[in-house]
């Protein structure tokens, strides 16, 4: 793991984006989101405004209330339209919700609801055109494969088309701002789960990843957007997000603890190969495992690696269907044996280091059984090295060093776009 100090960075100017002056707020004895700061402002930047939001169930203030259930109470803000990324709404979905004729729409505020992970991954244009401002609030896990990111690039390419400006209110990165590790994507290997040339643990927030993007041309055909950024306050970048005060929304399904978070940094890369990684259970993303493994022998060798901050326990599970989920996981029914991480020390635990010593160990002992999900793997990595490395039989303690020049690179380019 690579962990790089930044200075806070201040006073930037940029070309194609906005960074919103806040209030001096420092008295205050935690973290403010970009949430908070637009309540303390009374909704300034929207009044008399027209509005779409994207957002989904994390887009709530320090006192835990949503953003969609208050918004409607500012009598001169309109929402027209709410899409939602990746898994919705969660439960505002499942109990809020009513559908009306072909679309859902939202009791509070009236607004149609449009999932831009499914029919829709672009916003289409009769979505927006009676919109004045698109506001955007989404916690994002700070990991790359994580569409969230995705799907805001998607927006702001509409946006720039329609010429409508786009607000993102900024969150913390929960698993901190100065740690970054991974290989960077290559061109030839992006994706909606690596949209971005970033590492895999990019230590970027929200606000920062929009203004990189929209700065650097992301966006397809170079487009810019009228970017807003509106900042966090007393946010330093070595917190973990349970050092902020703010209350732990989970950003997707499974995400019940911040740990599970961290740990899905690493683990996330089994869904490359045919291990399961213990969705289906009581404990996914923290169980790797398969019907052919050998669990003591596999956890024994594991136990060897002396991995840091973390230990391994051998365990037996059977992945069930959940009602919550539609995905079928891997090995349904079937009796998996395996290992089970748990953390002992979060600060020097490399969730990446974990999880591809787990899978060159998997190869090298099982290699007639093992197998990759096809080239989802490359995806998911950033780009073939994993699937090299492991053919060349190499040790899993010298990959690491393989993306080092990666992440120095990038941090030294993202210092422009630090906001804290």
């Amino acid at each position: 793991m690579i962990a790089i100090a930044v200075a806070v960075a201040g006073g930037q100017e940029f070309r194609y984006s906005k960074i919103y002056p806040v209030p001096d707020l420092s008295f205050y004895p935690g973290v403010l989101t970009g949430l908070d700061i637009l309540q303390q402002m009374d909704f300034e930047p929207l009044q008399g405004k027209r509005i779409a939001i994207l957002c989904n169930q994390t887009a709530v203030n320090h006192n835990g209330e949503h953003l969609l259930d208050f918004i409607n109470s500012q009598w001169d803000i309109t929402v027209k339209t709410i899409f939602t990324p990746e898994h919705g709404l969660f439960g505002r979905q499942n109990e809020d919700v009513r559908l009306s004729g072909k679309e859902d729409t939202d009791p509070v505020t009236g607004a149609r609801i449009i999932n831009l992970f499914g029919r829709y991954v672009i916003p289409p244009k009769w979505t927006l055109t009676d919109v004045d401002v698109i506001l955007v609030d989404i916690a994002d896990p700070g990991v790359r494969y994580f569409t969230y990111v995705t799907t805001i690039t998607k927006m702001m390419e509409t946006a720039s088309r329609l010429e409508i400006p786009v607000i993102v209110l900024d969150r913390p990165n929960p698993i901190r701002g100065d740690i970054m590790n991974g290989p960077v994507v290559r061109t030839a290997y992006q994706s909606f789960v690596g949209y971005h040339l970033v590492p895999i643990r990019h230590g970027l927030t929200v606000g920062e990843y929009a203004l990189m993007i929209n700065e650097m041309g992301w966006v397809k055909n170079l487009a810019r957007v009228d970017l807003t950024v509106i900042p966090m306050v007393n946010w330093q970048r070595d917190m973990w997000y349970d050092q902020t005060g703010l209350p732990w929304v989970p950003p997707a399904p499974d995400f019940d603890t911040l740990i599970t978070n961290l740990v899905y940094t690493g683990t996330a890369l089994f869904e490359g190969t045919n291990l399961s990684v213990g969705k289906g259970t009581d404990k996914p993303f923290y169980r790797v495992g398969a019907p052919w493994i050998a669990g003591l022998y596999f956890y024994q060798v594991l136990e060897r690696q002396e991995l840091p901050g973390v230990k391994f326990k051998a365990v037996s599970f059977t992945p069930h269907q959940t009602h919550s989920s539609a995905e079928i996981p891997a090995y349904l029914g079937q009796t998996c044996n395996g290992v089970e991480i748990e953390i002992i020390d979060r600060e020097t635990f490399d969730p990446l280091l974990t999880a591809v010593t787990i899978i060159i160990l998997t190869e090298q002992l099982y290699p007639r059984q093992f197998s990759w999900n096809g080239d989802y793997i490359d995806k998911l990595f950033g780009y073939d090295l994993l699937r090299t490395f492991v053919a060349q039989k190499k040790q899993p303690e010298y990959l690491p060093g393989r993306w080092t020049h990666d992440v120095i690179r990038f941090s030294e380019f993202r210092k422009r776009f630090l906001l804290y």
